[in-house]
C-alpha cells in the first residue's frame, strides 16, 4: 500500500496505520539522508565533464584533535602537519570534475615566492574541483646571476620534502590524487596523440582573477576579492569551452583538461578566507627536504653555544640570539629600503632589545655589505655577528660545511630561512618575501592555530620586526600580507 493510501476518510485514523506511516516515512528519510550526505564515492573515470555536484560529510575535528594541534608549535620548520583545516575545506567542496589537472610550476624567486605560489596554486585547485595535481617542478634561478629567476626547472625535492606533501594531501583530500609528471595524468598522452601534438602544447593557461565579479579599479596586485565566486565560474568555463570544441559528451579517460597558471597568483587568495586555523596550518604541507633542516639544526646549535659564551655566565639552552635579515642583493627593487636604511634601523632595534655585546645571525646574499654590516655591527653595539659560513668553519663542521657549499644559492636560502625561525628575535624587511614569510611563520608560536592576524605596520609581535613603508598599500607592497601562507 502506498503511504499516500493511508490516510482515511474519518478524521480518526487507525494507531496500527500511524506506526506504519511514520516508520516508511522515517525509513525513506534515513535513506534520502545518507545518499545525500554520505555519498563518499569518488566519481567514475568515465563521468562527464560537467559531473553533478556530490555531497560529502562535513570533517570537522574531535576534541581530542583541536586539543592536540593546539599545542604543536607551528613555527618549527618541523613541526606535523595539521590536517584537519584542509580537509574541512576539501569536503566542502562537493562539485568535482573528473579529470580537471592542476599544474602547479609557473613560481620562481626564493622560497618566500616559491611556497606562497605552490600553495596558492593547490588552494585554486581544491576550489576548482580539481582531482588531480602534477606535483609541483621549481625554475632555478642561474647560477651565475641571482637576478635571472627562469632557468631549468627542478624537481619538487629540489627545496620540499616529497613524501610529507604527499601524506598531507592524500590525508587531507583524498579526491586530489598527485602524479609526479604531466604524462602520468590518466589520459593525458592518448588526448595529446589524438590533436597531433605534444602533452606540453594541450596544457590549458588560466588566470583565476578572470573568474568571478568584476575587479574594475583594483590594481592586478590586489588579492582576488570574488575567491569565493571562483569555483562556479570556473567550471562554468570548462563546460562552455567543452561544448564549443565538442567535447561535451568526452569523459575524463581520454579528454582531461590540464590547467596551468598564470605567474601571478603568488599573493592570490585571502588567506584568512577559510578561517585562522586553516591560514595557519596549510604552509606545513610544504616542508623543506631533511638535509636543509639538518644542515639548520647544526647552524643554530653553533649559534646557540656562540650566544650562551658571549652571555657570560648565562646558560646556552634554548634559543638567545638575534637573527637579521639584509636584503640587498642585486635583484633587490630600487624603491625597497636601502643598505644604510636597514642597517640603521636593524642596529636601532637591537640595542633597544638589549642586544648589545651578544651574538646575532645573518641572512645575506651580498657578501660584500654582509661584511660591512658584521664591521658596523661590532663597531656600534659589540653585536658579534655571523653567518652560515663562520659558523661552520673548523674540523667539527667539515662535513657540514662541505655539504653547504654542495647547496645551491636558493637551497642555502633554505637553510637561512630555518635558522631564523629558531633565533630569540628576528629582525627584516617587508618588501621583502622572504623575511614577511619569516616573519608570519615565527608568528604562530604562541597561539599556533588561533593565532591572530600580524599587526602590518606595527611594533611586531615581541618576536619579529620589520623596517619598510606601510603608508600605500600597492606601492609598499602591503597586499603581501594579505595573501601570504605561514
Amino acid at each position: 500500500m502506498a503511504l499516500w493510501q493511508l490516510k482515511t476518510s474519518s478524521s480518526r485514523r487507525s494507531p496500527t496505520a500511524i506506526v506504519i506511516a511514520c516508520s516508511i516515512g522515517l525509513s525513506l528519510l534515513f535513506l534520502w539522508n545518507h545518499h545525500y550526505y554520505h555519498h563518499d564515492v569518488p566519481p567514475s573515470p568515465t563521468s562527464r565533464i560537467d559531473a553533478a555536484p556530490q555531497q560529502q560529510s562535513p570533517q570537522r575535528p574531535g576534541r581530542e584533535d583541536a586539543a592536540a594541534a593546539a599545542t604543536i608549535d607551528l613555527s618549527r620548520a618541523r613541526a606535523p602537519f595539521v590536517s584537519w583545516p584542509l580537509r574541512r575545506v576539501c569536503a566542502e567542496e562537493t562539485t568535482y570534475v573528473p579529470g580537471l589537472t592542476f599544474i602547479c610550476d609557473s613560481n620562481s624567486g626564493g622560497p618566500g615566492n616559491i611556497r606562497n605560489y605552490v600553495l596558492t596554486c593547490v588552494r585554486y585547485a581544491v576550489e576548482a574541483g580539481a582531482t588531480a595535481l602534477v606535483l609541483p617542478t621549481i625554475r632555478a634561478r642561474s647560477p651565475d646571476d641571482p637576478a635571472s629567476l627562469f632557468r631549468e626547472r627542478r624537481p619538487f625535492s629540489y627545496m620540499f620534502d616529497e613524501p610529507h606533501f604527499r601524506a598531507g594531501l592524500a590525508a587531507a583530500c583524498p579526491r586530489l590524487a598527485v602524479y609526479a609528471t604531466v604524462e602520468d595524468v590518466p589520459g593525458a598522452r592518448i588526448k595529446a596523440e589524438r590533436e597531433g601534438r605534444t602533452v606540453d602544447k594541450i596544457i590549458e593557461r588560466v588566470t583565476p582573477k578572470h573568474f568571478g565579479g568584476s575587479r574594475a579599479g583594483c590594481d592586478q596586485r590586489d588579492p582576488h576579492r570574488y575567491a569565493d565566486q571562483f569555483g562556479p565560474a570556473f567550471r562554468e568555463h570548462l563546460r562552455a569551452s567543452a561544448a564549443e570544441r565538442g567535447w561535451a559528451a568526452s569523459n575524463a579517460v581520454d579528454n582531461p583538461r590540464l590547467m596551468r597558471l598564470s605567474w601571478g597568483v603568488l599573493w592570490d587568495w585571502p588567506v584568512l578566507r577559510d578561517g585562522p586555523e586553516f591560514a595557519a596550518s596549510f604552509g606545513g604541507l610544504l616542508r623543506f627536504r631533511p638535509d636543509v633542516l639538518d644542515l639548520a639544526d647544526a647552524i643554530t646549535g653553533a649559534m646557540r653555544a656562540l650566544a650562551g659564551a658571549t652571555r657570560g655566565t648565562e646558560a646556552a639552552a634554548g634559543p638567545a640570539f638575534l637573527g637579521v635579515h639584509l636584503r640587498t642583493e642585486a635583484d633587490a627593487l630600487a624603491g625597497w629600503p636601502s643598505y644604510e636604511n636597514q642597517t640603521r634601523n636593524y642596529l636601532r632595534e637591537a640595542a633597544g632589545r638589549g642586544y648589545q655585546g651578544r651574538a646575532a645571525y645573518l641572512a645575506s646574499g651580498n657578501e660584500t655589505e654582509a661584511r660591512k654590516f658584521g664591521k658596523e655591527a661590532m663597531a656600534n653595539l659589540q653585536l658579534d655577528v655571523r653567518s652560515k659560513y663562520g659558523l661552520l668553519e673548523g674540523r667539527r663542521y667539515e662535513e657540514e660545511l662541505a655539504r653547504l657549499r654542495a647547496l645551491s644559492w636558493d637551497q642555502q636560502a633554505l637553510v637561512d630561512f630555518v635558522v631564523l625561525l629558531n633565533c630569540d628575535y628576528f629582525v627584516g624587511v617587508s618588501p621583502s618575501s622572504f623575511s614577511i614569510n619569516v616573519a608570519l611563520k615565527r608568528h604562530l608560536k604562541e597561539e599556533g592555530l588561533y593565532t591572530r592576524p600580524w599587526k602590518v605596520g606595527g611594533r611586531g609581535d615581541g618576536r619579529s620586526w620589520l623596517v619598510g613603508r606601510y603608508d600605500r598599500y600597492w606601492e609598499d607592497w602591503l597586499f603581501m600580507f594579505d595573501g601570504m601562507w605561514s
